[in-house]
């Protein structure tokens, strides 16, 4: 048996999502950095991995899965020393996948409406309103941790490390209001001790805001130009 491979780029927040569950987990993964500027999701090998062409995959001797909640889960089930991170108890793992389901119907696509204009459409802004449409999302967050520490009770769950890697960096382009959504500002400050928090997801976060800043000069000098 060989470490589980991971296809990833650290700016991406699904793939950082992997990567803090990895590492809470004490999972070490063979990383595989892809150049998507290049192309390196279109080659006929990954292809092969993963039709829809997308990051992050996972292939762990051969069962290969392609969407980073799926490997959240895959690797809490198959890894887990115990039941915290995904509980085997069907109520309780149905409070996981909602909070999960959240992250990839609502956190993360407003977080992408943000930022891909201007990776791949010559943006040279982000839009006001998706900045607010991206805020609405926090009140969810809000209400669930209004009770708990964490998005589904007092334990940490991979529903609150794939949530955080999306609010992570949304926040640095749609700021948390701290007055209206203290519990959400206290969360992200909660998750961000842990010990494999800065190097599995704040960095590669900091990396992708550098990016964007950078795309966004980049332009409008080619608007002006």
């Amino acid at each position: 048996m060989t470490k589980p491979v991971l296809y990833y780029t650290p700016r991406s927040p699904p793939c950082r999502a992997v990567l803090l569950t990895a590492a809470a987990l004490g999972v070490d993964l063979d990383l595989r950095p892809m150049n998507l500027k290049e192309g390196d999701h279109l080659t006929p090998e990954f292809l092969k991995l993963n039709p829809l062409h997308t990051i992050p995959v996972l292939d762990d001797n051969g069962v290969v899965i392609t969407d980073s909640h799926v490997i959240c889960s895959y690797l809490a089930d198959k890894y887990a020393v115990d039941e915290t991170l995904y509980p085997k108890d069907k109520l309780e793992r149905m409070k996981v996948d909602a909070r999960l389901f959240f992250d990839c119907g609502h956190l993360f696509p407003r977080a992408r409406i943000m930022i891909e204009p201007v990776i791949y459409f010559g943006c040279d802004t982000i839009a006001e309103e998706k900045v607010v449409y991206m805020q609405k999302a926090y009140d969810g967050l809000e209400k669930c941790l209004a009770s708990s520490k964490y998005l589904c009770g007092d334990d940490l769950t991979i529903a609150d490390l794939c949530c955080v890697a999306s609010v992570s960096t949304a926040m640095l382009f749609a700021p948390i209001d701290e007055e209206k959504f203290a519990n959400v500002k206290a969360w992200v400050e909660r998750l961000s001790e842990l010990p494999y928090y800065k190097k599995n997801n704040q960095e590669g976060a900091d990396i992708l805001f550098k990016f964007v800043q950078e795309k966004m000069e980049e332009n409008k000098k080619a608007k002006s130009a």
